[in-house]
């Protein structure tokens, strides 16, 4: 009996610890998806994707990979913009006084790239989270993307472009390269035709229109000469990205000759990671400081107006004032997508405080033109190996 009495109170004992111990954990973040657990869904995937599925491997690589910088991706613009004729070798030399990751100054030979990434901050959040948490998975749905428009007779070789269709080990690749390698011509596109019939309607595809009159279902930018400054690379059999290398020590005047791209958590700027897992994986990066949150409250380092403000009419989900009405903090249909909704870089020094940043600043500004009667408007190299 004696026994079976010590028995019974060393499991009370146990049960006890155990119950304290469980309270005492923190609790998960609201919202965080469980470690290992998918964060996004197939449809999602491939709406994020629409926009830049279609364009060159190479600037689809660096869009990916600057995409988990946005901050230094919102600084970058707003250079970019307040500097439109440095170009070429000039804007070359001028990326290395630049403290941001080498991806992003990368995109300053592709202003339009940029100033589309810039515009709509919760579509390029949301591309970056992906591609951290799915880098495969979003690989995938880029394929999955291009297959359609290839089957759709809309991806196809002429003189801007090359497309080859690969096959291995019984998967087709679909790879597309300037047909000239220094000159690239960024295609634009409206993907509710170009992907043929959208198979998911809860998740209509995102899209891209520059500034001016609405342009034909497909065409190309005006070529730009980037020279050494495309030096990405899709392993797409590997479901990953990584470097060329000759390429990327021109452009960066560096010697690395790892081709293998790494994460650099120091540019992520203290902005959060989405789910659980990335967090866990790359850690929250370096906090910033009082100069760094003022740098995205609405300041525009050109001094003209924010280029971080909306566009929801230039960017956003098919279907006219309604959905740009929902898209006001972001990219249309976050709703209806199902996500869960934040601003953009929540977490950004005192989270709400920096949240939805562009709007603000909007206001602030609108306010203080009213009352004046008008007014005026790397590191390591995480786009790198280790060097």
């Amino acid at each position: 009996m004696n026994c079976i009495r010590a028995i019974v109170l060393g499991l009370v004992g146990v049960l006890s610890a155990a119950g304290s111990i469980a309270q005492s954990a923190p609790p998960a973040p609201p919202g965080a998806a469980a470690p290992g657990a998918p964060t996004f869904k197939q449809e999602e995937l491939e709406q994020l994707a629409a926009p830049i599925a279609l364009y060159p491997d190479a600037l689809v690589a660096q869009i990916l990979m600057a995409s988990t910088y946005p901050l230094e991706v919102v600084e970058a613009a707003r250079w970019s913009k307040a500097n439109p004729k440095v170009k070429d070798k000039a804007l070359e030399d001028a990326m290395q006084q630049q403290r941001w990751d080498p991806s992003v100054k990368s995109l300053t030979a592709f202003p339009p790239v940029l100033a589309m990434m810039n515009e709509k901050l919760d579509w390029m959040q949301k591309l970056g989270d992906a591609f951290l948490a799915q880098q495969k998975d979003l690989m995938a749905a880029v394929q999955r993307l291009r297959a359609k428009a290839h089957a759709a007779g809309n991806l196809k070789s002429g003189k801007e472009q090359t497309v080859t269709v690969d096959q291995q080990g019984g998967s087709t690749v679909y790879i597309v390269v300037p047909a000239s390698p220094e000159v690239v011509y960024v295609p634009v596109y409206n993907p509710t035709v170009i992907y043929g019939p959208w198979p998911y309607p809860a998740y209509p595809p995102y899209y891209y229109y520059p500034p001016g009159p609405p342009p034909p279902v497909f065409w190309f930018s005006v070529g730009i000469i980037v020279g050494p400054a495309l030096w990405g690379h899709c392993n797409w059999h590997g479901g990953s990205v990584n470097i060329h290398v000759n390429n990327y020590n021109r452009y960066n005047h560096t010697s690395i000759n790892n081709p293998n791209w790494q994460h650099d958590a120091t540019h992520r700027k203290g902005v959060q990671y989405r789910d659980t897992a990335t967090q866990q994986r790359y850690g929250g990066g370096a906090k910033p400081g009082a100069d760094t949150r003022e740098a995205y409250r609405g300041r525009d380092a050109g001094g003209g107006q924010d280029p971080a403000r909306g566009g929801g009419d230039k960017f956003g989900q098919p279907g006219g004032a309604e959905n740009r009405a929902g898209s006001a903090g972001g990219l249309g249909g976050d709703r209806a997508g199902g996500g869960r909704e934040a601003g953009a870089f929540e977490g950004v020094g005192r989270g709400s405080e920096t949240r939805d940043f562009s709007n603000r600043g909007a206001s602030s500004r609108a306010s203080a033109g009213a009352s004046r009667g008008g007014g005026g408007g790397s590191g390591r190299g995480g786009g790198g190996g280790r060097r």
